[in-house]
């Protein structure tokens, strides 16, 4: 299990707005699908699109430059150009924050 990293408040979270979150030097694709949160590297392995300027449908995020398409729950990869899958990472709420897992 990796460290607990506070990531935003839940209130600065809109509903159905992804969120570039930068967090220890990373940026961080912050998304809320059917009442859960979940959070992917914010960065293409394709060619760096930003992931959190994607449409999302259906649990999934259509990277906005080529087209890739990711799995919001595990970073899988599920439509080329891509080849390789983003980190995904725990996210929970607590006492109003959500917080993130970090390795």
């Amino acid at each position: 299990m990796g460290r607990l990293t506070k990531l935003v408040s839940r209130t600065d979270v809109t509903a159905g707005k992804p969120a570039c979150l930068k967090v220890e030097g990373r940026s961080i694709a912050l998304f809320e699908v059917e009442g859960a949160y979940l959070a992917i590297d914010d960065e293409c392995t394709h060619a760096g699109g930003p992931l959190s300027e994607g449409e999302v449908v259906g649990g999934c995020v259509v990277c906005p430059w080529h087209g890739a398409r990711f799995d919001l729950r595990t970073g899988a990869v599920l439509e080329a150009p891509a080849e390789q899958p983003v980190r995904s990472y725990p996210v929970s709420l607590q006492g109003g924050d959500l917080w993130i897992e970090l390795d």
